[in-house]
């Protein structure tokens, strides 16, 4: 009998014990971050491995701010935001700094209450939200932000100076209004066959053609009912694409044919892209794999009375877990990595941060590979920059229908005219419900 008390009782110890364990290694990674005097930050991203600017920004932080180190949590590209979410609303307090990879997923982690709103942290650390280009703005959801942009790409026009300086016309500049680039893309258009130049070229994105409508400031792409405002462009490319200056829509769609062949093989004098491709363009031309050699960019065409340097974009935004036991410290970081500081180490990895003045432009325009003349230099600067898809609850669901309207207008199974008022009709039903 004793015997079996004992054995009962050291098995009661053991359990304790484990228990006491168990409960020390869950508080381990909070108690571990603030060891010996420095805290650790946890921050959440995608592509670790292959992304240029990561550790360069640690380094350059933690240079800085010897008593904070950042550990980096890669989740994955392809189920980011869901993996991010499903870790956050846990109550997971591990994670300190958030990588927000666009829009929806910024709605969504604030509507779940995930974020720690960064209003008094903006204000008392003085930060000039005017910096990022009317971004935050964007992204302000009743009077409060939940996240700084981080890096932004916004949309120019590329074009081959060789095929330019080939039929003698002058190169477009960052001043054209739409009807000064059409006329200058009718103008490049010439031969047949093998050896056809189009002037301008859409890819199969709606975006290459809906949102030049948005570009005055006065739209967004979810408001519903008249979307009237884009018929002057779906007007402008269709008349193109009879006419040869571009390619069909429909032939593109299905031959699967990606933008940067029609670009690397010559067969393009102007096409519309975000700045994301600059930097494969230059790898590219270094490897060997384009005909292209001689490019340039300028600032997207502008309609009459509008601003130019006004383009769109799509941002990437830094925020701080709502459940982090470190937000002092993880505004430290988010406050370098999304300030001026931070915008110069990202853009020295040929990537574009979302803050942008004289310097970082001239950091970006120095990488080797890039444009000399001027005018590609100054094209890196924005007036205004629109978001692609504006900040929305039913985003995804309007989404759905512009996308489809466009296929139809372009293909021409409906007219612009039907196209846009059913447009109109189905986004209003989503609004509605």
């Amino acid at each position: 009998m004793k015997k079996l008390i004992s054995v009962t009782l050291v098995a009661l110890l053991l359990t304790v014990a484990l228990l006491l364990t168990v409960a020390f290694f869950a508080n381990g990674a909070t108690e571990a971050k603030k060891a010996d005097g420095i805290t650790t930050l946890t921050w959440a991203m995608w592509d670790k491995d292959s992304t240029a600017y990561y550790q360069p920004l640690i380094d350059a932080f933690e240079a800085e701010n010897p008593d904070i180190k950042i550990e980096m949590l890669d989740l994955g590209s392809a189920d980011y935001s869901t993996m991010l979410q499903t870790q956050l609303s846990g109550g997971d307090d591990s994670i300190d700094v958030v990588t927000i990879k666009d829009i929806p997923g910024y709605n969504n982690h604030v509507k779940a209450n995930l974020l720690e709103n960064l209003n008094s942290y903006i204000e008392k650390s003085g930060v000039d939200t005017g910096a990022y280009n009317g971004i935050p703005e964007q992204i302000t959801v009743n009077g409060n932000l939940y996240a700084l942009p981080f890096r932004s790409d916004f949309w120019v026009i590329f074009y081959n100076k060789d095929l330019f300086d080939a039929a003698g016309v002058e190169y477009p500049t960052n001043d054209m209004t739409f009807e000064e680039y059409d006329a200058l893309a009718r103008k490049m258009t010439s031969g047949v066959g093998a050896n056809k130049v189009y002037g301008a070229h859409y890819h199969t994105w709606r975006s290459a053609i809906q949102l030049f409508g948005i570009l005055d400031g006065k739209h967004k792409i979810t408001d519903g009912g008249d979307y009237s405002y884009l018929k002057p462009y779906y007007e402008m490319v269709l008349a193109e694409q009879k006419d040869g200056v571009c390619m069909d829509y429909a032939s593109l769609k299905t031959s699967s044919t990606h933008y940067s062949g029609v670009f690397y093989n010559n067969s393009v004098a102007m096409m519309n892209m975000g700045s994301w491709y600059i930097a494969t363009l230059i790898k590219q031309i270094e490897s060997g794999n384009t005909e292209v050699k001689n490019w340039g960019i300028v600032k997207y065409p502008h309609a009459e009375g509008v601003e130019p340097g006004s383009t769109l974009g799509t941002i990437t935004t830094l925020g701080i877990s709502k459940a982090s036991k470190n937000k002092d410290a993880a505004w430290k970081f988010v406050e370098f990595v999304t300030g001026e500081k931070g915008a110069n180490v990202v853009a020295s990895t040929g990537t574009f941060p979302a803050m942008s003045n004289d310097a970082i432009r001239e950091t970006v325009s120095s990488i080797e590979g890039f444009p000399t003349d001027q005018n590609s230099v100054d094209a890196l600067e924005t007036a205004n920059v629109y978001l692609e898809m504006p900040l929305h609850d039913k985003a995804g669901e309007i989404e759905v229908v512009l996308n489809q309207a466009h296929d139809e207008i372009m293909t021409g199974s409906t007219t612009v005219d039907a196209g846009l008022k059913k447009m109109g009709t189905e986004v209003d039903k989503i609004l509605a419900k």
